[in-house]
């Protein structure tokens, strides 16, 4: 089976950081473009960070850009979201998937509670 796990979640006060890890299984991603989404309470699912194959072109919403850095370790099939000066608005699960996204990768996500 093919698997997208999330980690590295947690609590934190604003002005902290946090980086979360994509590891995958059961194939590899190294083709395909990849992206961080989240979910806050009562809201849907939105676009956070995405990033082609190979990792070199970086795009990310308005609300992050420049707090938030997207990478990929196509060898480890791995993708990463470096996440610095975080807000209280940034509570909410991450998820990673390929993008666009196909609901048959959508893992569990991890939890990020910014307190203020």
């Amino acid at each position: 089976q093919v698997h997208l796990v999330e980690s590295g979640g947690g609590s934190v006060q604003a002005g902290g950081s946090l980086r979360l890890s994509c590891a995958a299984s059961g194939r590899t991603f190294s083709t395909n473009n990849m992206a961080w989404f989240r979910q806050a309470p009562g809201k849907g699912r939105e676009f956070v960070a995405g990033c082609n194959w190979s990792g070199s072109i970086t795009s990310y919403a308005d609300s992050v850009k420049g707090r938030f850095t997207i990478s990929r370790d196509r060898a480890k099939n791995t993708v990463h979201l470096q996440m610095n000066s975080l807000k209280p608005e940034d509570t909410a699960v991450y998820y990673c998937n390929i993008n666009p996204p196909e609901w048959r990768y959508w893992g569990q996500g991890t939890q990020v509670t910014v307190s203020s």
